[in-house]
């Protein structure tokens, strides 16, 4: 535990080392907002000083209430033992007993991974697309994907090192930001204007965009990475999240206000009137001489803000896989970074994911219809799950539903604003969110169908045969330790299949049977153990107690357990035959795994049908038992058992004498 700690209280700490490398980890997605959002907003319209200042104060009022005050203030709040996002917040409110809640959880994790994919091709996009000032005919999609592909490839060997690198670029980008901002600015002060609420709802509520009140589809790009910090939280810290957004938040307005401040110099005139092929204000107000230098910056700090979301997409299926949300794939620890992950499978999915986007639609001016659709869906759903937290926490319901209503508001607003975006592209994350929210639907359904119709025997019902079997020397050893992975919870009790496989299905005569349980629990990080000792010498139980975002290493794990009690004198595990024993040779270990099918005598209910025949679907091309559980294949048995749902009723038959 102490080591549990100390981490917590070094991602906890207040200090400038912490302060600079969350800006590195934590702002990527919502710190290259300004490469798009304003372009965004103004897109085909006339540019005018009630367009301009109406934007701005709906990017100035969106980031003070959606990303200071609920993510900043009010969400960061809702940690689990130091960590963030959907899945941890899911853990945290379950406590409560309320089962549907695991429908906002699967929705918001699905949305949140699936808007995922089309941020690197957006970020990316927007940042090459400055190459067009200098030569308006260059081939954008090619170089746009070489970069995704080396980002992609250095996935596999951490980010580590790199990841020295992203806090003193970001630190360089925000700078960049502040200081374009602020030259532009002082050309114009008229733009302190959009502090005013007015000109926001004046902008929503008249035709000054030819939008109206759908605006504020482009609007939410400025707080779409608001969920993805809240995911990050763990990495960094929630004080040195909420000292740096100061800074953070401050340089991202003033640049908002420098694009504002320029936009109102042109007055009269539309964004292609401005420059080149598909003009960008971000680029338009440096000076020629900076252009250069600015779209590497911008290349560099788009490429971090896809390492965040990828390494978070990475953290987000790990913690699914632990929930039962999603089936058992490979998992790579490239460093000794705790919590630093990298999944081969979703690495490369998430690859292809990003080249279809750039492929389909070409052009960032495009991904920007497409984009933020499912993200709000996501912080919808962390909004009805903080709303429990907080009843959980006995906050007073006087103050939760002020604040809920506003933000259901809020966020309801913007899902109606985003929904025209579904025939412009937006149908494509939603598809992928589908198809995400199916699999994780299907998997945890039939785990939990599985579970239900999973036979259970009291323990004590087979102490006596279990210990005559061990010392029945007409029947062949099949090892000296044998060991079952179990799912009962209880102590006492084992499934009837790990009997069955014992006892009947070829008789396996131990010296040492040893049944295992894994809890995963609701916190982040723990690794702890208990054994029960239920016949001396014969029959022991061990439950591990690991964290929801700690890796299922049985092997290593039960040997650390095992060194642990044979120095406590508490088993011997040298073997029992007379000649390796008088060596002192260790006895064998032997694991069976069973591994289900649907029994052809189950009587399912067409909905059952559909879920179980998906959930084996699926199994064939997740993680074997034994991979999944970390085990030596080499010493392990893996054997068919039939699950049987709605036995029939029992056959009556008449004999013919």
């Amino acid at each position: 535990m102490s080591s549990i700690s100390h981490s917590h209280q070094l991602h906890s700490k207040l200090s400038a080392a912490g302060l600079l490398i969350t800006l590195g980890i934590i702002y990527g997605d919502i710190g290259t907002s300004p490469l798009y959002v304003m372009k965004a907003i103004i897109g085909n319209s006339i540019i005018s000083k009630d367009l301009v200042l109406g934007g701005l104060s709906c990017i100035f009022w969106t980031l003070t209430l959606q990303t200071t005050l609920k993510y900043v203030i009010l969400t960061l709040s809702a940690d689990n033992h130091g960590e963030g996002g959907i899945f941890a917040l899911y853990a945290l409110v379950k406590k409560t007993k309320i089962q549907w809640l695991i429908v906002p959880a699967i929705i918001g994790g699905s949305a949140l991974l699936a808007d995922g994919i089309i941020t690197p091709p957006i970020s990316v996009s927007s940042a090459v697309e400055g190459l067009r000032i200098f030569k308006p005919d260059i081939p954008t999609i090619p170089i746009v994907i070489t970069i995704l592909f080396i980002l992609f490839t250095i996935q596999q060997f951490g980010t580590k090192l790199v990841g020295k690198f992203f806090a003193p670029m970001m630190l360089l980008w925000f700078s960049m930001l502040g200081i374009l901002g602020l030259v532009q600015m002082f050309t114009n002060l008229e733009v302190f204007n959009a502090i005013n609420p007015y000109y926001a709802y004046h902008l929503l509520t008249s035709d000054v965009s030819s939008q109206g009140f759908f605006i504020l589809g482009a609007v939410f790009l400025c707080t779409t990475g608001a969920e993805a910090l809240y995911s990050d939280m763990g990495h960094c810290g929630r004080r040195n999240i909420r000292i740096s957004w100061i800074f953070v938040k401050s340089t991202l307005v003033i640049n908002y206000f420098g694009q504002g401040a320029y936009l109102l110099l042109h007055e009269g005139k539309t964004l292609a009137e401005l420059g080149i092929s598909n003009p960008n204000p971000f680029y338009l107000m440096m000076p020629v001489w900076f252009q250069p230098i600015g779209i590497v910056i911008a290349t560099l700090a788009a490429v971090i803000a896809s390492q965040a979301l990828i390494s978070g997409s990475f953290t987000l299926i790990n913690e699914a896989m632990r929930l039962n949300f999603w089936p058992k794939v490979k998992i790579k620890f490239p460093t000794d970074v705790k919590g630093q992950l990298y999944i081969p499978s979703i690495n490369w999915l998430l690859f292809l994911g990003c080249v279809g986007i750039v492929v389909y639609f070409k052009e960032s001016s495009n991904m920007e219809h497409a984009y933020g659709l499912a993200i709000v869906l996501c912080m919808i759903m962390t909004t009805i799950l903080l709303n429990f937290y907080l009843i959980m926490k006995r906050v007073k319901w006087y103050f939760i539903a002020p604040i809920i209503l506003v933000y259901l508001v809020i966020e309801f607003s913007f899902l109606a604003a985003n929904i025209v975006k579904f025939f412009d592209g937006g149908f494509v994350t939603l598809f992928i969110a589908v198809i995400l929210i199916g699999i994780m639907s299907t998997w945890f359904l039939a785990k939990r169908i599985s579970k239900n119709y999973t036979k259970i025997v009291k323990i004590n019902d087979y102490k006596k045969v279990l210990a005559e079997l061990s010392v029945d020397l007409s029947i062949p050893k099949y090892a000296t330790h044998l060991v079952y992975m179990t799912n009962s919870t209880k102590t006492d009790e084992i499934e009837e299949k790990v009997m069955y496989s014992i006892l009947q299905k070829r008789p396996k005569r131990a010296d040492i049977y040893w049944f295992i349980h894994v809890n995963v629990m609701s916190e982040p990080y723990r690794k702890s153990y208990k054994v029960v000792e239920i016949v001396p010498d014969d029959i022991y139980r061990i439950d591990f107690y690991l964290g929801f975002r700690e890796p299922t290493k049985i092997n290593l794990m039960f040997k650390e357990v095992i060194k642990d009690m044979v120095n406590n004198g508490e088993v011997d595990i040298t073997s029992r035959y007379e000649s390796l024993n008088k060596n002192n040779i260790l006895g064998d270990f032997k694991f069976v795994l069973s591994e289900k099918f649907l029994s052809n005598d189950s009587d399912v209910t067409f909905f059952e049908k559909i879920v179980m025949n998906t959930y084996f679907i699926m199994k064939k091309f997740s993680l074997s038992e034994e991979k999944g559980f970390g085990l030596d294949s080499s010493s392990v048995k893996v054997e068919q058992f039939p699950l049987v749902l709605h036995a029939p009723e029992k056959i009556h038959l008449d004999r013919i004498k």
